[in-house]
């Protein structure tokens, strides 16, 4: 069942680029009719060998960034140049697949042509459709290129359904990516009273500021996510090594101290360990990873249309384990969601390469709501 669920998918193409349709329709597999639909399984492609690696391990939908400040994912030797994209686009359409160009910061002053630039290169590459945040941009899509598919990016922070139905009636999104701040029933009022394509995030790194608009890396760097297209740049972090332990600074700010042998992560202030009342601790935020394995029935009968899996920064064995596990779970799930249990499988692969090795549901379970 779960073979032929995807086997399903890579057969429904779109016309529009060779790309595969979004959202798929009711199936019938084996004269059992599937009413669920099984969402488009929406995976990162920091660079072109991660692109190949989700596609061949099933992603549905591969979303890249150029190499400037229009994707909040702006870091060094990560992205695309226009021939590493050309070659993306082809590998994913030549396999059914479909391909998202995310120019998902904010235009800056003075500079929007440069975000323009990037909805004109999205549309000559052939992208299947733009993910913005800036409402000039979007203007700028939608009336260029009215038959480029426009999705409303995360960072446009839309919480409610009428945000969501206003940047359609003013912009004709097509689709919108719901911040990391809802619960289950509050994505389920937004599904329930639009007809625009909702999207969720199902995997990867969360953060307590409100979808890149981080104050404490503006404090510290001068730059952030939805701005500059990162957090914690590299030219501002310092490794120090020393005789007993390693200290980690941004701009000179010590925000974190390791011992010996003790496991680094990537540092970023956030989930950095500071000293409150005498008492060392993460004390803003731990480092941990969104996971919603257990909660896909649910998201599936809700009628979401894609689920986003994060870390376009992270290498492409991440992308393979997280894509992998993924494209299974979610096809169990579609195939039999009364009887669907999580695999122990698919939960030490995602452990893996979890911040901390520890998951959370986040936002999504809040019982007290």
């Amino acid at each position: 069942m779960t073979a032929l669920l995807s086997d399903f998918n890579k057969k429904t193409a779109s016309a529009a680029g060779g790309g595969r349709a979004f959202f798929t329709t009711i199936q019938h597999v084996q004269g059992t009719q599937m009413t669920n639909r099984i969402p488009e399984l929406v995976c990162p492609a920091g660079n072109l060998p991660a692109l190949k690696t989700a596609v061949d391990n099933g992603a549905d939908t591969v979303y890249m960034g150029l190499k400037d400040a229009t994707n909040a994912r702006n870091f060094p030797g990560l992205n695309f140049d226009m021939n590493s994209a050309r070659a993306g686009v082809e590998y994913a359409h030549a396999r059914g697949r479909s391909v998202l160009m995310a120019i998902n910061t904010f235009a800056q002053a003075g500079q929007v042509e440069r975000w323009y630039a990037a909805v004109d290169t999205a549309a000559q590459l052939g992208a299947d459709a733009v993910i913005v945040a800036d409402p000039a941009v979007m203007a700028y899509a939608a009336k260029r290129y009215p038959d480029l598919r426009l999705h409303m990016s995360v960072q446009g922070s839309a919480t409610n359904y009428e945000a969501v139905n206003l940047m359609k009636d003013l912009f004709n999104v097509r689709r919108a990516v719901l911040p990391r701040v809802l619960t289950i029933d509050q994505v389920k009022h937004v599904i329930d009273h639009t007809d625009v394509e909702i999207e969720v995030f199902g995997f990867g790194s969360l953060c307590v500021m409100v979808e890149g608009r981080c104050i404490l890396s503006s404090y510290a760097t001068g730059e952030s996510p939805n701005m500059q297209g990162v957090c914690s740049p590299a030219k501002a972090v310092r490794w120090e090594q020393l005789p007993d332990r390693m200290d980690v600074r941004l701009n000179h700010i010590l925000i974190d101290r390791y011992k010996p042998n003790e496991p680094a992560g990537y540092p970023t202030l956030c989930k950095g360990r500071f000293e409150v009342n005498d008492e060392t601790y993460y004390a803003l935020e731990e480092p941990t990873s969104l996971n919603i394995l257990e909660m896909l029935p649910e998201i599936i009968k809700i009628g979401v249309a894609a689920v986003k899996i994060e870390g376009r920064q992270r290498s492409p064995m991440y992308t393979a384990q997280v894509t992998k596990s993924l494209r299974q779970a979610l096809d169990a799930a579609a195939a039999d969601p009364s009887h669907f249990r999580v695999n122990p499988a698919w939960s030490k692969a995602l452990d893996k390469v979890s911040e901390g090795h520890q998951t959370t549901l986040g936002a999504y379970s809040r019982p007290w709501k």
